[in-house]
């Protein structure tokens, strides 16, 4: 198996779990609030990250290496996570997945501007013609609805693709296993005081839902995803990685409709044959 193909692979693994962020946050804010679900996640992952770091014994980033994780915390720990509990609160998890449809093309964006890389014209073009492709998707799939949470969604996705750029060419030198471990121990003076904040007013019992869907971003969307992820990037590069995230509406379609009862179109397999095709594409195209 080439270097690339393993790249290719360990980043749809992180498509994947992320995937499965959505649904899983839209049940977790049923019975707590977003702040309880998107930062009391990142404590529970930071928790095992030191943890990790201990057992691994990894080295002491220096100080330009804390610098872009501070930056990486900032996308992929507090962005992302808040801006997209928020929105749950506000929009059915279907929705929010093929708003992050415009993620790929973002992170490639991202990828130019943050980890140096220079995607071909080429390869610019089939992402754009994917992007474009899920966000008509949205369109028709919403009705031309236009929801409040959109600009939450929208915010996130910049938030998440700053993240992963900057998180993937650190991986390289560190790790990727290492970054998003760092990242969340050095957030985690920011985090405890508003979780501490509202830890007292939790409702005294949780649905057992409730409590897998927080284990899940806690443990899967926040910490074991960026495993795959990062190293993924590491192998194949942000922007061709980055690609597969054309996917990920599509893996929150089915789960939303598994999980949560929403609708699952033909319209929707579609549309997901389609985007499969761009991915296969642009998996030949070249980034420098």
């Amino acid at each position: 198996m080439s270097q690339d193909l393993k790249g290719l692979l360990f980043g749809l693994i992180g498509v994947i779990i992320f995937g499965l962020t959505l649904p899983a946050t839209r049940i977790a804010v049923t019975e707590l609030d977003a702040i309880t679900v998107s930062l009391g996640r990142a404590v529970v992952a930071a928790v095992l990250a030191a943890l990790y770091l201990l057992a691994t014994k990894a080295r002491r980033p220096d100080g330009s290496e804390f610098k872009k994780l501070a930056a990486t915390a900032a996308g992929i720990i507090f962005g992302f996570p808040l801006l997209s509990a928020i929105a749950m609160q506000y929009a059915p998890a279907s929705h929010g997945g093929v708003m992050l449809g415009i993620l790929p093309l973002a992170t490639v964006a991202a990828s130019a501007i943050f980890a140096g890389e220079r995607p071909s014209l080429a390869f610019w073009f089939c992402s754009v013609i994917g992007g474009a492709a899920v966000i008509l998707f949205a369109v028709l799939q919403g009705g031309f609805e236009l929801h409040v949470a959109d600009v939450l969604l929208v915010a996130a996705v910049i938030s998440a693709a700053v993240g992963y750029a900057i998180g993937g060419e650190l991986s390289r030198k560190l790790g990727g296993s290492n970054v998003i471990c760092w990242a969340l121990v050095i957030s985690l003076p920011v985090l405890l005081p508003p979780v501490l904040f509202v830890l007292p007013s939790l409702p005294a019992n949780l649905s057992g839902d409730v409590w897998i869907s927080f284990f899940y971003v806690a443990v899967f969307s926040q910490l074991l995803g960026f495993f795959a992820w990062n190293r993924g990037m590491v192998l194949s590069g942000v922007a061709r990685v980055g690609q597969l995230q054309l996917l990920q509406p599509f893996v929150t379609l089915v789960s939303a409709w598994l999980l949560l009862g929403e609708a699952l179109t033909w319209m929707t397999v579609g549309f997901a044959g389609f985007v499969v095709a761009i991915v296969a594409v642009g998996r030949k195209l070249r980034v420098n």
